[in-house]
């Protein structure tokens, strides 16, 4: 099966080639005999009718400093195209939100993964509401006295922003801290969005587990551990990977929440788990399957590429 297919990214030239994720997939998908066409969300454009993006024909290469090589510029209708992968990082924004819209018309005709229409209705900090006996505590609060008392009530929470990524404007506030007035004030300075609040959960310090799932399916896991001094695990900011299993709580978890991803097109998830609890579920652009694939030989690229082959027959 040769399948033509787009990717939907931020630009290809600055990524780390040994820890992107969307890099593996496609290298992936080439050594597959797969046909590649890269483009920027900012090229995505409706005309007309029909959904379209201004390229380049794409090949990949794992050649530090020499990772790609782009064919001449040119325009293409999406819905002439087997599969368009939707893997630009957030924020998750209105121009985010625009392009799933955009690729809502040719789904499923052209398989976009993921879902478009769920990835809009399913963000990250929002999809893990609808399982809050695997969450800890969780407010979705913009006013500043509902925060205070959710606070109050737990003692010790982190803070940040409902639509944020990478770690960025991830605060933890326990007991003693005095600063919430001020960072509420900061958050409501520069956006209208509410604000996500959890019960810290003291084993982040050994680690925030990313635990990768395929067609619903748990393919294995590593374990995002925070740098000293640091509440924040994510490798943007330092967090260090390292090898770790799947434990049973893990498999529970995964089996309460696998038919819901599998059955609204959510391919390539990953979901963030620290100790007992689920925190998170990355649908948008989910990363880890080349730090899992170093620590335990799983080539996940290879079964995702074999889910959406399935599904394209």
């Amino acid at each position: 099966m040769t399948l033509k297919v787009a990717f939907q990214m931020d630009p290809i030239g600055p990524i780390n080639i040994g820890a992107d994720s969307t890099f593996r997939i496609a290298l992936e998908a080439q050594s597959r005999g797969h046909r590649l066409f890269y483009y920027t969300p900012d090229r995505l454009f409706y005309r007309e009718g029909r959904v379209m993006a201004r390229g380049w024909p794409l090949e990949v290469r794992r050649e530090k400093g020499n990772h790609y090589t782009l064919g001449d510029e040119t325009e293409v209708d999406l819905a002439d195209w087997d599969v368009v992968w939707l893997r630009q990082d957030p924020p998750f924004d209105m121009g985010y939100i625009t392009t799933t819209h955009l690729l809502d018309m040719i789904h499923p005709k052209t398989l976009v993964v993921n879902d478009p229409f769920w990835v809009r209705n399913y963000p990250e900090k929002l999809l893990v509401l609808n399982f809050p006996d695997l969450t800890p505590p969780t407010l979705i609060a913009r006013d500043l006295a509902i925060i205070r008392e959710f606070k109050h009530r737990h003692g010790d929470i982190i803070l940040k922003p409902l639509y944020g990524n990478g770690g960025a404007g991830v605060f933890r506030l326990d007991p003693n801290d005095r600063n919430l007035a001020s960072l509420h004030e900061l958050f409501t300075g520069i956006s209208r969005e509410p604000l996500i609040a959890q019960k810290y959960v003291p084993a982040v310090v050994k680690g925030d587990k990313r635990i990768i799932l395929v067609d619903g399916e748990p393919v294995g896991a590593i374990n995002r551990v925070p740098a000293e001094g640091e509440t924040r695990s994510n490798m943007h900011v330092g967090g260090r990977p390292e090898k770790i299993g799947l434990t049973d709580r893990d498999r529970e978890i995964c089996a309460a929440i696998g038919p819901t991803l599998r059955d609204k097109g959510q391919i390539f998830v990953g979901i963030d788990v620290i100790g007992d609890w689920l925190t998170e579920i990355n649908v948008t652009s989910p990363t880890g399957i080349q730090e899992l694939e170093r620590f335990d030989g799983t080539n996940a690229a290879a079964k995702i590429w074999e889910a959406i082959e399935a599904k394209r027959r």
